[in-house]
Order: structure tokens, then sequence, then C-alpha cells
């Protein structure tokens, strides 16, 4: 019998959170202030930024992505 050759196709890694689960993870930013920040995404440059997913009225952080964003905040 010929063994048979499974093709391994790679997922890209993506780090998704709830706002709750994402403030819990990472307690320097509270539940309420990651809210305000998603709030204004628009004008901050969060959602230019991909870290903010919309599934219906789902809000998911995209964890690389949002600190991404936070790095680019830096001024210098």
């Amino acid at each position: 019998m010929e063994a048979v050759e499974e093709k391994k196709t790679e997922i890209p890694e993506y780090t998704f959170y709830t706002v709750t689960k994402f403030s819990e993870r990472h307690q320097f930013v509270t539940e309420g202030g990651l809210r305000f920040q998603i709030f204004n995404a628009g004008n901050n440059g969060l959602a230019e930024s991909g870290a903010i997913v919309r599934i219906g009225r789902k809000v998911l952080i995209d964890e690389p992505k949002y600190f991404g964003w936070i790095k680019g905040q830096q001024k210098g």
C-alpha cells in the first residue's frame, strides 16, 4: 500500500478577542476605555489599522493589529 501524502494548508494565525476578554487579558486598558477607542475608531485611526472586526453586532479585536496601532500612536 502506498502512503497517501496529505497536503497541509497554511492557515494564517489570527488572534481575535471580544472587548471584555481583551481588557481582561491586557489590564492596561479598561473595557470602557477600549469601547471609547472603538466608538471613535473613525477619528483615531483604529478603523484604518484593521484592528477592529465587526460581525453583526459583535466587535472583535485583532490583537497584533491593535498593538501595531498603539505603536503607531508614538510621536517622535
